[in-house]
């Protein structure tokens, strides 16, 4: 399995391990949540621009220095005045939505009318500077939000070759879990994900195909949301596969994901959501009927127990829950996804480096499979080229009876498996995110142990993970999914079990891990 993103690859450091979170002391940004910060600017206990320099100041401290975790490639020079602007704003009674003033870090394949690159962590775009800002960053714009910098992630969404390493690209070099150094931060939005994990942001925006959503924000140890197959605008977003990819929010808590998906919505999910998004991720759940996947349980000994305690919150809440321990998508799901990918990497991708002004020499697919060759390792270091090379080769006209073939039937496949359980009276499916985070491996890539993002990402059904607990200090992530536009119910299934497991940590940023410690690999 690869994690796309959009994807198919005990010393500490004078710390202890990592500890249960602690009450947010407002008068500090250290390690507050968007509703403390809130209060906290509100109150006037610190402003905006306090704020960003907090980021700042740990992003300085701990990307290339310290913990060295490479989660960020660019930083916004201009950020501190946005923020002070914003506080002005403020102070004149101006709030232009509950986002005023809240930081944002977007993953580097999001254009931005600014002096951040829009790279996707390719050599062949480094220093890109696009004209336009995409959609939804207009949207982020336009509510108040600051952007703060721009994420790592796996070069070309993790969509460049196979056998590479999550987290990887050749502008950002190898982003690194905060919970323990040595291993992967997972997923193409890997740099998203351990912004928010390590405290260098306060909220993040990722992108996703299959996964890069999901198994950063479940092995980094907070929540991501992969919304609805148009839920928020892909204009503007370096592309794999329109018919998959969705950007969307990740953060350390329910209500901050809420905040952030609800500021990015298009005007179709404002339409077709029956409720407030913020509103839901503050009503835990009551009642209902709930399907509990417990199919994997074998494969990681922390599993049992925390599905236990699930299913005990659930009932006490006076949610039925049916369990099930068969849960395996069809082989030929997976072989069409990818002859989908494949086609629409080469479609989407070249009308991105069209509308974006790419530069002459790399303005095609082809010419960044040539310049690719000729750079050597600089480019392809660790790993090959074979997605962009197979995109490169693809004929759109003579494919596209057996493309159309192939989307309708992943998608049939993809929303059976789902269709089953979901319109018989279910209102989630819930199971377990991604096994636990494996060492970083540039020689043979990622080792993933299991992974259950591909219905939804293929369905283009909402989906939610959150922490669920922890095999030793490893996060271990719980999904919920549901049908199209449920993302209401979804979050306050997820405030639900967010409020009572508990199971939110900060990373200790253990150094590395015992070699018998290391959990077993298996496939999906």
């Amino acid at each position: 399995m690869r994690i796309l993103c959009l994807s198919l690859s005990m010393v500490l450091l004078g710390c202890q391990p990592a500890v249960k979170e602690q009450p947010v002391t407002l008068s500090s940004p250290e390690w507050t949540d968007a509703r403390a910060a809130q209060q906290g600017l509100a109150a006037g206990t610190f402003t905006s621009e306090q704020l960003v320099q907090h980021y700042l100041e740990q992003i300085a401290a701990h990307n290339l220095q310290g913990h060295e975790l490479r989660a960020i490639v660019d930083v916004n020079a201009e950020a501190l005045a946005q923020a002070k602007l914003l506080d002005e704003e403020r102070a004149q009674g101006k709030m232009r939505s509950p986002l005023h003033g809240l930081p944002v870090v977007l993953k580097a394949n999001i254009a931005t009318a600014d002096q951040l690159p829009t790279t996707a962590g390719a050599l062949a775009l480094k220093d890109h500077l696009t004209a336009k800002d995409a959609e939804l960053v207009k949207q982020l714009r336009a509510a108040g939000a600051v952007i703060l910098a721009k994420s790592n992630l796996s070069e070309w969404a993790n969509f460049r070759g196979e056998d590479s390493s999550s987290g990887w690209s050749a502008l950002g070099g190898q982003t690194r879990n905060p919970h323990v150094l040595t291993h992967t931060p997972c997923g193409s939005s890997s740099g998203s994900g351990v912004a928010v994990a390590a405290d260098l942001s306060l909220l993040a925006v990722g992108t996703e195909t299959d996964g890069s959503i999901m198994c950063p924000s479940s092995i980094n140890g907070i929540v991501g949301i992969k919304p609805t197959r148009g839920a928020v605008s892909g204009e503007g977003i370096i592309p794999i596969a329109a018919a998959q990819d969705i950007a969307g929010p990740m953060a350390r808590k329910v209500y901050d994901a809420a905040l952030l998906l609800e500021a990015m919505l298009t005007t179709e999910a404002r339409q077709k959501l029956p409720a407030s998004l913020t509103a839901a991720a503050l009503q835990p759940a009551t009642g209902g009927k709930v399907l509990l996947v417990r199919a994997y349980d074998s494969r990681n000994p922390a599993l049992p127990a925390i599905l236990d305690k699930t299913a005990a919150v659930l009932t006490a809440a006076g949610i039925e829950v049916v369990t099930t321990d068969q849960w395996q998508l069809p082989g030929e799901l997976y072989q069409a996804e990818l002859a989908v990918l494949v086609y629409e990497f080469s479609r989407d991708l070249q009308q991105w480096l069209t509308d974006y002004n790419v530069p002459a020499a790399v303005n095609t697919v082809q010419k960044i499979v040539d310049f690719n060759n000729a750079q050597g390792e600089t480019a392809l270091a660790f790993y090959g080229q074979e997605y962009l090379e197979q995109a490169a080769a693809t004929d759109l006209t003579a494919q596209a009876e057996a493309y159309q073939q192939a989307l309708t039937r992943s998608r049939e496949l993809a929303e059976a498996a789902l269709n089953t359980y979901l319109n018989d009276g279910y209102s989630a499916i819930i199971m377990p995110s991604y096994g636990p985070a494996w060492p970083i491996d540039h020689v043979n890539g990622d080792s993933f142990n299991f992974g259950t993002s591909t219905a939804a990402a293929v369905a283009g059904y909402p989906s939610i993970t959150l922490p669920g607990g922890y095999d030793g200090v490893l996060p271990l992530g719980l999904s919920v999914v549901g049908l199209p536009w449920s993302e209401p119910e979804l979050l306050r299934v997820a405030a639900l079990l967010e409020q009572q497991l508990s199971a939110y940590r900060r990373p200790g940023f253990v150094a590395s891990l015992p070699s018998n410690a290391e959990p077993a690999a298996e496939s999906e």
